[in-house]
């Protein structure tokens, strides 16, 4: 059964314009094409509301159904795969050229952290002023963080000048 995207194109009972409906039952079973006064008054007698289910057809089809418990279970549904998908976060982590040794293992531990928690990390290294002339510096510091994090992480994205910024993404194994 597939049904438009949102529930405000979904029309219910007195709002489907078609003069003839191709209408399927409660069960599932089809009952064929009849006009839409028979529809709605075959849907009324059961107590459930006429739910247009595939409007683009000709003619369009609709089935008889609690459209109340519909939309309960649709939101539902989409909870649920709220709640599954995990969102990915990218945190980013910047170093200068000339980092000191004790900032440089501040920062790789807080990186295998973010990797422990299935996060990606990006990696800036960031040149300002005259420090530009020192990219080789910057490749090098990337290399080493690489070296470091083999065991947690893989390199998704090799280092790449960007402006003044050396950037490399990082994700976990």
């Amino acid at each position: 059964m597939v049904i438009a995207n949102k529930s405000d194109e979904i029309r219910v009972n007195a709002r489907i314009r078609a003069k003839t409906v191709r209408l399927i039952s409660e069960d599932g079973t089809q009952l064929g094409i009849i006009p839409i006064n028979e529809a709605l008054d075959n849907a009324s007698q059961k107590g459930l509301d006429l739910v247009e289910v595939a409007p683009n057809s000709d003619p369009p089809v609709c089935r008889i159904m609690d459209y109340g418990k519909f939309k309960y279970q649709t939101s539902k549904k989409d909870q649920e795969t709220r709640k599954k998908g995990k969102t990915l976060q990218v945190k980013e982590i910047k170093f200068r050229p000339h980092t000191d040794t004790h900032d440089f293992e501040f920062k790789l531990r807080n990186m295998k952290k973010f990797l422990h928690k299935k996060n990606r990390v990006k990696l800036t290294v960031i040149f300002r002023g005259r420090e530009l002339a020192y990219k080789d510096a910057g490749m090098d510091l990337l290399n080493r963080v690489a070296e470091e994090i083999q065991e947690e992480g893989t390199v998704e994205q090799s280092p790449k000048h960007e402006g003044r910024n050396l950037t490399m993404v990082v994700i976990p194994k």
